[in-house]
């Protein structure tokens, strides 16, 4: 039975949208990932790529969903099947399903930032623990990897996923009501712990030099296509582009509102973000001689946290600091994500925002639970120790390296070339101080998804070569990664399919 949900309500103000947009995009991999990238890739010489991803994939992406959410009003199924009918809202609901398999294991992560958080108050920062759940070694081993370990195989570590999911509800409550209280909140916060990390990083012996390094480039990098790749990705990722994010948050903007100034200023500040962050890593990385890698998990909670262990002074309230950040980052990145899902199901089944969000969240937290499940299947950690950890590590491989690809490139078809790229160019340049130009139409219709198709490509190849992920997986959990992939496609492609019906007595949608 359909209710009549709310009018659909408005940013109170353009800094509001502007807060809650850019607090999507800057999440835990802005933190540390652009950081291990730049050094994986050439330092300095990252940027020029990084910039050209921007300019010509980031942008035009942002502004096409933004623009998107402005001319329907809509979440993005709903504004999809305007476009194309069922088959439109099919790949809609496709990516908001793809995109609730990264919100369920994303929140899961921040049970664990919630954890570590509680350690860095004391026990994190002890030189080492025993770990009896694993045979690594005998006695103890240092911390933080002792400690998080600890806490990821013991259950209690599933009441930290628990309350992450009810801080997202808490904040989703009474949408862009309280999303904007929390993100006015937030995201200046995040701010302004990362600039006093920059200057500790910058007072630690010769952590100016880790900034030298952070700018010097190193050209000869430039012909390997990973460095190509690896810069587009990281736009790509760093942007939430692909999540339906942008289109649901932009689907409250007022019709009046500066689209393009809008997608510019979100880009912008999320780059910004990414570039000081990359100092405050650098400097500190450098001072004390340890070497970025390019994974999330292993720099929010192993490399980092090494870091800030060998501080001469303030380890435990510099430790408190940067995992304050990390929540805050993760908290600002999860509440868009599970805002996407909630309206998405509101626009369909015409619901409340209470009963959208009681099924989101129940169903969440289920599926959080799953990628945080203590259960050790492989003790001496060669591989991801716990089956929690494994089936995240699976599930991201899909859901995040192919899903948000896949996503882009069908969004970029259907809005270039069925809606018609120029139509919503039109939408934009209403109200906008800056005009796009019919060079937009090229870059959303044939640029853009060359080089997200590029992408993808070369991730296959690469897969071809090398081999399967799941071939690295612990002896005797191989089939899991056949499981997973399967799951994965049953769940988006199955739940896609059956939520893109037509509900019987809603009517002709507007």
């Amino acid at each position: 039975m359909q209710e009549n949900p709310a009018p659909r309500a408005v940013w109170s103000s353009k800094l509001g949208f502007i807060l809650a947009a850019s607090g999507s995009a800057i999440g835990l991999g802005n933190i540390v990932f652009f950081g291990a990238n730049a050094y994986k890739y050439g330092a300095g010489a990252f940027y020029v790529p990084y910039l050209l991803a921007l300019f010509f994939v980031g942008l035009p992406f942002m502004a096409m969903e933004i623009g998107l959410g402005l001319r329907f009003n809509r979440a993005l199924p709903e504004s999809l099947h305007l476009i194309a009918g069922r088959r439109g809202e099919f790949v809609g609901w496709w990516g908001i399903l793809n995109a609730s398999v990264i919100t369920t294991y994303y929140i899961a992560i921040l049970g664990w930032v919630v954890g570590m958080l509680i350690g860095a108050f004391g026990p994190l920062w002890k030189p080492s623990l025993a770990v009896p759940a694993f045979n690594m070694a005998e006695g103890a081993i240092p911390n933080p990897f002792a400690y998080f370990f600890n806490m990821l195989s013991t259950p209690g570590t599933l009441l930290f996923v628990v309350l992450a999911w009810v801080l997202n509800i808490i904040i989703v409550w009474k949408g862009t009501l309280t999303i904007e209280k929390a993100v006015k909140v937030c995201v200046p916060l995040m701010w302004v712990f990362m600039l006093i990390l920059i200057v500790r990083g910058l007072t630690l012996p010769n952590g100016s030099q880790g900034v030298r390094l952070l700018f010097t480039p190193n050209w000869g990098v430039m012909r390997n296509p990973d460095v190509w790749k690896g810069a587009f990705g990281q736009i790509f990722f760093s942007l939430s582009l692909g999540f339906g994010i942008m289109t649901a948050y932009a689907s409250y903007l007022p019709k009046k509102s500066d689209c393009n100034s809008n997608a510019m200023m979100v880009s912008f500040l999320n780059c910004g973000f990414e570039f000081i962050a990359g100092v405050a890593i650098f400097t500190i990385l450098f001072s004390l001689s340890i070497v970025p890698k390019a994974s999330t998990l292993a720099m929010s909670f192993f490399v980092l946290p090494s870091g800030i262990a060998r501080f001469p002074y303030g380890v435990a309230t510099f430790g408190v600091m940067f995992f304050t950040l990390l929540l805050l980052a993760g908290i600002s990145s999860s509440v868009s994500l599970v805002e996407a899902l909630a309206s998405s199901v509101i626009d369909k089944f015409r619901i409340s925002r209470i009963r959208a969000l009681l099924f989101v969240g129940s169903g969440g937290v289920v599926l959080s639970l799953l990628f945080a499940l203590p259960m050790v299947v492989d003790a001496s950690l060669k591989d991801n120790g716990t089956l929690g950890l494994t089936l995240l590590d699976l599930s991201d491989h899909w859901a995040f390296g192919y899903g948000l690809l896949a996503m882009g490139l069908a969004e970029s078809i259907l809005i270039g070339w069925v809606l018609g790229a120029g139509k919503l160019r039109e939408t934009m340049n209403a109200n906008a101080r800056i005009r796009l130009g019919p060079w937009f139409d090229v870059l959303v219709r044939f640029v853009a998804p060359a080089v997200v198709l590029a992408v993808i490509v070369a991730s296959i190849a690469h897969e071809v070569k090398t081999g399967m992920y799941g071939s690295r997986m612990v002896t005797g959990w191989r089939p899991m990664a056949a499981v997973v992939l399967l799951a994965w496609l049953l769940f988006t492609s199955g739940g896609a399919f059956l939520l893109s019906a037509p509900q019987k007595g809603k009517g002709v949608r507007a």
